[in-house]
C-alpha cells in the first residue's frame, strides 16, 4: 500500500527510474506521503488542509514529467499532463481548461473500472463459456410440443392429451435433455482442450446506447457522454446485432458482456469521482511559456488571460462532468517549466502563491547520461537488448561503449540545443539503424558495443560540425 510507504521509501522507488534530481524527488515525496497523513486527520481539520502544489523548475529533458509520472503509477492515482500552451493561440483563448479535470476524471473512471472488471474476471469467464456451450450445443433449440394455431393465439391447448400421450412426451423430454447434458459436456471438453478455437460461430452483441452531442458552453465547443437508454429508460429496447467471429474472439466479446452485468456503473462512478478529488495529480508542462503580464500588444496579450483561467482549477472550484461533480480542492498540481527566458516571478501572484514549493532541477552531465543508460529498469540498453533478441542478436554493452555514448550525446548537447537524455534516443536509435534493419537476415548471434562500434557508426556524427540534422 501506498500509504504505508515512507518518504525515504518513495525516493527509492522512483530512483529505480530517474537518475539524479534527488531535491525533486523529495519534494514530491512528502507532498505524496502528505496526502496519507491529511487522511488519517480529524474530519474537522480534513477539508482544511490543502495540498503543497510543487513548480518544477529546469531545462527541458532532464525528468520533470517522468517524476510526476512515475509519482502518479506508484500512487495508483489517476494522472493527467496537459501543456499550459494549450490554452492559448495567437489571437484567441484555446480550450476550456475545465476540460483538465473533464479529461481526469475519465481517466479516473477507467481505472476504477478496470479494477471493478478484474474481481469479476472469474466470473465473466466461466459464464462466457456456459454461453460459447448453450450457442455450440444448440441448446435451447428444442421445439416445442405441435400446437394448434387457435390454441398458439390464445394461449391454450389443443386438447386434452392422453395419459399415455403424457408418459411418452415426459420419456422424450428426459432422453432429449440426456443427451443435450452428453453434447453439452462432450463441447465443453473440446472447448476446454482448445480444439475449436479456430472455429467460426455467430454471437449476438447488443449496440451501445452510449451517443455522444456537441454542446456550446461560454468556453466553446465540448464534448460530452450521455446514456440514452437510461434517459429513456426502457421504451426502446436495446438494439441487437448478429456477429461472425472465431471462437476466441467470441469468448473476449461474451466475457465482457458478462463482466458489464455483474459490475455497478454507478458506483463506479461515485469511486472515480473520490478518487480523482482525493488521489488526482495533474501536471502543467510549459508553464513558462504563458508566464508574463499584459504589457505588450499581439500573442502575448493573453498569457495573462490564461494564467486566470488556470488559477480556479488550482485554487479549487466544482467541476461538472458526466460523472458527477468534481471538487478540485485536493488534487495535486505539479507544474513545470524551463523558465530560461521569463521567470517564476513573471507569473501572476496568486498563481504564485498557489505553487508554494519550488525545486529546481540539475542539468545533466556526461556521468548521469552513463547511469541513464544502464541503471534504470527500463533503460535503454535494456530495451534495444530485449527488442534485437527477439531476431536472436545477443547485444552486449562493454562499460568503454556506453561512455562513449553518454560522451558523444553531451558534445551533441552543448555543440547545439541541449534537449537533456532525449538526446540518448536520437543517438541510441542512429547506433543500432544498421543492425535493426538488417537483424532479420543476419540470424543468431553475439555482437559487441564497444568505444569502436560506436565511434564507427556514429564517425559521421563526430565530423559533422553543424550536427543539426541529428537534432530532435
Amino acid at each position: 500500500m501506498i500509504d504505508d510507504l515512507t518518504p525515504r521509501e518513495i525516493v527509492a522507488e522512483l530512483d529505480k527510474y530517474i537518475i539524479g534530481q534527488d531535491k525533486a524527488k523529495r519534494s514530491v515525496a512528502i507532498a505524496l506521503r502528505n496526502r496519507a497523513r491529511r487522511r488519517e486527520v480529524d474530519e474537522d481539520l480534513r477539508d482544511e488542509i490543502i495540498p503543497k502544489n510543487i513548480l518544477m523548475i529546469g531545462p527541458t529533458g532532464v525528468g520533470k514529467t517522468e517524476i510526476a509520472r512515475r509519482l502518479a503509477n506508484l500512487a495508483n492515482a489517476p494522472f493527467i499532463k496537459v501543456e499550459a500552451t494549450k490554452f492559448t493561440e495567437v489571437g484567441y483563448v484555446g480550450r476550456d481548461v475545465e476540460a483538465i479535470i473533464r479529461d481526469l476524471g475519465d481517466i479516473g473512471y477507467r481505472m476504477v473500472e478496470a479494477e471493478a472488471f478484474a474481481e469479476v474476471e472469474d466470473e465473466a469467464q466461466h459464464r462466457a463459456e456456459e454461453r460459447l456451450v448453450d450457442i455450440l450445443s444448440g441448446a435451447g433449440a428444442e421445439p416445442t410440443a405441435a400446437r394448434a394455431p387457435w390454441a398458439r393465439i390464445m394461449g391454450g391447448e389443443e386438447s386434452a392429451a392422453s395419459p399415455e400421450q403424457i408418459e411418452a412426451e415426459h420419456q422424450r423430454r428426459q432422453q432429449q435433455a440426456v443427451q443435450n447434458e452428453r453434447i453439452r459436456d462432450f463441447t465443453r471438453q473440446r472447448l476446454e482442450a482448445g480444439e475449436i478455437e479456430d472455429e467460426e460461430i455467430e454471437i449476438e452483441v447488443e449496440e451501445s446506447n452510449v451517443q455522444s452531442m456537441q454542446i456550446f458552453s461560454s468556453a466553446g465547443m465540448e464534448e460530452m457522454g450521455f446514456d440514452m437508454q437510461e434517459m429513456l429508460g426502457n421504451i426502446f429496447p436495446s438494439r441487437k446485432s448478429t456477429k461472425r467471429t472465431t471462437v476466441a474472439e467470441a469468448r473476449r466479446i461474451l466475457a465482457y458482456q458478462e463482466a458489464e452485468k455483474l459490475i455497478d456503473s454507478a458506483e463506479i462512478a461515485r469511486e472515480a469521482v473520490e478518487r480523482v478529488e482525493q488521489g488526482g495529480i495533474v501536471f502543467v508542462d510549459e508553464l513558462d511559456k504563458v508566464a508574463g503580464r499584459e504589457s505588450t500588444h499581439g500573442p502575448d496579450v493573453s498569457r495573462e488571460g490564461v494564467q486566470r483561467d488556470i488559477l480556479p482549477i488550482i485554487e479549487g472550484c466544482t467541476v461538472m462532468t458526466k460523472y458527477g461533480p468534481i471538487n478540485s480542492s485536493h488534487i495535486l498540481f505539479i507544474a513545470a517549466g524551463a523558465f530560461h527566458v521569463s521567470k517564476p516571478s513573471d507569473l501572476i501572484p496568486e498563481l504564485q502563491g498557489r505553487l508554494p514549493l519550488r525545486v529546481e532541477l540539475d542539468s545533466l552531465t556526461e556521468d548521469d547520461f552513463k547511469r541513464i543508460l544502464v541503471e534504470p529498469q527500463n533503460s535503454l540498453v535494456k530495451q534495444y537488448r530485449a527488442m534485437l533478441a527477439t531476431e536472436s542478436i545477443e547485444l552486449e554493452f562493454t562499460p568503454e561503449g556506453v561512455a562513449e555514448i553518454a560522451a558523444l550525446a553531451q558534445q551533441v548537447n552543448e555543440s547545439t540545443e541541449n534537449i537533456g537524455a532525449r538526446r540518448l534516443y536520437t543517438l541510441m536509435e542512429r547506433l543500432l539503424e544498421e543492425l535493426s534493419f538488417e537483424a532479420p537476415g543476419i540470424g543468431e548471434q553475439k555482437v559487441v558495443i564497444d568505444a569502436g562500434y560506436v565511434r564507427d557508426q556514429l564517425k559521421d556524427v563526430v565530423e559533422d560540425q553543424d550536427l543539426s540534422r541529428y537534432m530532435l
